[in-house]
């Protein structure tokens, strides 16, 4: 699907997504990455199909979200009990969903100035 918004230049914003692949700003992604509104990490190493580990959050929580969204283009894993409540201590909310759903809250929350950290994959 295409997101057309008006938006910030300067932030990064999810352009158009499809299973395997979400184009941001002007970069196609085919692989796990980490996007914030001024970072977007191309190498991170978590597994699509693996459960979700505090060590595999590591690198988006040193973006200091208030906001935290995980997007599968197939079945979302959702994080133990034991990461959910570790974010939860740091006052930092947790949403898990498709693809698409990630992608669009992502756009939405950044155009508000939220705080928000997105781990896609694609």
């Amino acid at each position: 699907m295409r997101l057309v918004l008006d938006s910030d230049p300067a932030v990064y914003t999810v352009r158009r997504y499809a299973a395997g692949e979400i184009v941001v700003n002007d970069q196609r992604l085919t692989a796990p990455c980490i996007l914030s509104a001024q970072r977007l990490i191309v190498d991170w190493a978590a597994s699509p199909l693996a459960p979700i580990s505090a060590a595999d959050l590591a690198p988006l929580l040193e973006l200091a979200p208030a906001i935290l969204l995980l997007g599968w283009s197939q079945q979302p894993q959702v994080p133990d009990a034991s990461v959910r409540r570790a974010l939860a201590g740091r006052g930092v909310a947790l949403e898990c969903m498709s693809l698409g759903a990630a992608c669009r809250t992502y756009n939405i929350l950044v155009q508000e100035g939220r705080p928000v950290v997105a781990g896609l994959f694609p």
